[in-house]
């Protein structure tokens, strides 16, 4: 029979183990785990500038050129390399990143089709990836990410119609995807993003009318759809909006 001395050893010694040494190895394997994300970044885009130089095994990621970490676990919270002259495509080792909130990769060389696996970044709160060569479609995965604030995929080459379940993402306040090739109509749903504060779909493909019930967006400052193939009087619902928008279409 275990003596009283023997249990409390026993339970001082599970204890430690669950509550200091568990969340320290923890800590350390999500770490590895960003920075493994990282390196697979690097090694998949070409960096003629060298702007990555900084990013080594040996380093820590939150003193990488680009990179913010949380201040308590290290985590990797926002990827920030614009202009800086990337080229290449997104490796899916990014998924990895699950506390990240913002990705800003705008006016580099991207290429390849904006993945699906960009909807699991649950996190995301500022997804920007403008001015680059994407091509492909808008994956409807992006309406996943709920915290989402801002969308911007301006100055690409991606075609086909707007996700109508982009309508899901309730405290969307930019979408910005001006300049592709997009057609279709633009998605009545777009009504429902209720924080929507900056609209911009000019220099597309698309058609049809205005939705009459745009006037729901109460917020809206800055609209743009000029250049596209619209056709139709502008819904007198949304008289209010023209007059408070900035600019509304030509």
């Amino acid at each position: 029979m275990p003596t009283t001395n023997m249990m409390r050893n026993l339970i001082f010694h599970f204890s430690f183990l669950f509550f200091v040494v568990f969340p320290c190895l923890s800590h350390s394997n999500f770490t590895n785990s960003d920075k493994s994300a990282l390196l697979a970044f690097k090694s998949s885009v070409r960096d003629p500038y060298n702007h990555l130089e900084n990013w080594f095994n040996s380093s820590s990621i939150c003193n990488w050129s680009g990179i913010t970490c949380d201040s308590k676990h290290e985590r990797v919270t926002i990827l920030s390399l614009e202009k800086m002259g990337l080229q290449g495509t997104l490796p899916k080792e990014l998924l990895q990143l699950q506390r990240l909130e913002i990705l800003n990769l705008s006016y580099n060389g991207f290429t390849g089709e904006i993945p699906s696996w960009i909807g699991s970044l649950y996190t995301l709160q500022h997804l920007v990836l403008g001015n680059n060569s994407f091509e492909g479609f808008i994956p409807p995965t992006i309406s996943n990410l709920s915290k989402l604030e801002t969308l911007d995929l301006n100055s690409n080459s991606l075609q086909g119609s707007i996700p109508f379940n982009i309508g899901r993402l309730q405290h969307l306040k930019i979408l910005r995807l001006s300049r592709n090739k997009l057609s279709g109509i633009i998605p009545p749903t777009l009504s429902n993003l209720s924080s929507l504060e900056w609209l911009a779909l000019s220099v597309n493909e698309l058609q049809g009318h205005i939705p009459i019930d745009m006037y729901k967006l109460t917020k809206l400052k800055i609209i743009y759809l000029e250049v596209n193939k619209l056709t139709g009087q502008i819904p007198r619902s949304i008289g209010n909006l023209i007059m408070r928008a900035s600019r509304i279409i030509s």
